[in-house]
């Protein structure tokens, strides 16, 4: 019999942190469970073993409690989804791409087995030319012009080059289609709040969803059973932006791609939009991932298909509305 893991979550704190903090310390009371964010939570710090306020930049201090806790799993979550106002791009590139170098060395040098790491879907990138349905085995272009989706893509080699170099570290790389949840709230579910849901002329613009309790039991799966390899993390099917207007109930208004540019690239310069001219591609080519392999493979089935997570967010959504 192995021993029970020694865990220690960075980014402890966060929406998919907080998940996995409460759903390991309720179903695995045997795991010693280490939780970390620059971000103070006290119930994540009273479901933890230990919580300690870090930042995955301090290579130094994460080395030292990775050693003091004996940790042999790393579950790295820690990463900027929707930066706060002020923050700018250096900042982000600083937490997503120079923290993860930080957080793989402290994991070498400490020791570790085990990374988990989850980038995204975004790493893809945003091109016409995508397949329409992208495999692990696809190539990573994240695009420069989205500080999110190149990062992702940075971290992504950054993750390959320590898989060569470092073999003994295992890597368990999973790569979220958007996720939804009860409580969601980001780029995504935001433009599911306007009054009308604009597309692109010409484009489908198909959406693929992961439910979040879903991708917190496959990370918890993967640290089990100590799992390897790289996962696209998405339900099954997809939805297109016209027929997720028709599930919300708001007329879809399809507008010329060089029109939407126009706008965006005189209403942000204003303050009157947080979107630059760039955002057509976002919304054009989303990247449509293929989940085969997690299913094949790994050997775990979504319980929600994309259509069922968007189904079960809108009812969490409308339940919320009417307490207010």
């Amino acid at each position: 019999m192995k021993p029970a893991p020694r865990v220690l979550i960075t980014g402890a704190t966060g929406f998919i942190g907080t998940q996995l903090v409460q759903w390991l310390s309720d179903r695995q009371p045997g795991w010693h469970l280490v939780a970390t964010d620059v971000r103070p939570s006290p119930a994540v710090a009273e479901m933890a073993d230990r919580f300690e306020r870090l930042d995955v930049r301090d290579q130094s201090a994460l080395c030292a409690l990775l050693q003091e806790e004996r940790i042999d799993t790393l579950v790295h979550l820690a990463s900027i989804v929707v930066p706060p106002p002020g923050m700018g791009r250096d900042t982000q590139y600083e937490i997503d791409v120079v923290g993860t170098r930080c957080v793989l060395e402290a994991a070498v040098m400490a020791g570790v087995e085990q990374i988990v790491a989850t980038t995204s879907g975004a790493a893809y990138g945003y091109h016409a030319d995508n397949p329409e349905w992208l495999s692990e085995s696809d190539p990573l272009r994240g695009n420069d012009s989205f500080a999110y989706s190149a990062h992702k893509r940075l971290v992504e080699e950054l993750l390959a080059e320590y898989r060569q170099q470092q073999p003994q570290l295992r890597q368990l790389v999973l790569r979220p289609g958007t996720v939804l949840g009860a409580t969601a709230s980001n780029q995504i579910t935001n433009l599911f709040e306007q009054r009308c849901i604009i597309g692109v002329a010409g484009c489908l613009s198909p959406f693929v969803f992961i439910w979040d309790q879903d991708l917190v039991q496959i990370i918890a799966r993967g640290v089990e059973q100590r799992r390897a390899g790289i996962y696209n993390v998405a339900g099954d099917g997809a939805l297109t932006m016209a027929q997720l207007a028709a599930r919300l109930g708001k007329p879809y208004l399809p507008l010329p791609a060089w029109f939407i540019r126009g706008a965006l690239s005189v209403l942000k310069p204003l303050g009157l939009n947080q979107y630059g001219p760039e955002q057509v591609k976002f919304i054009s080519y989303r990247p449509v991932l293929d989940n085969r392999r997690l299913k094949a493979e790994f050997g775990y089935v979504p319980q929600y298909t994309s259509e069922q997570a968007f189904d079960a967010y809108l009812a969490a959504r409308e339940s919320r509305q009417e307490v207010a």
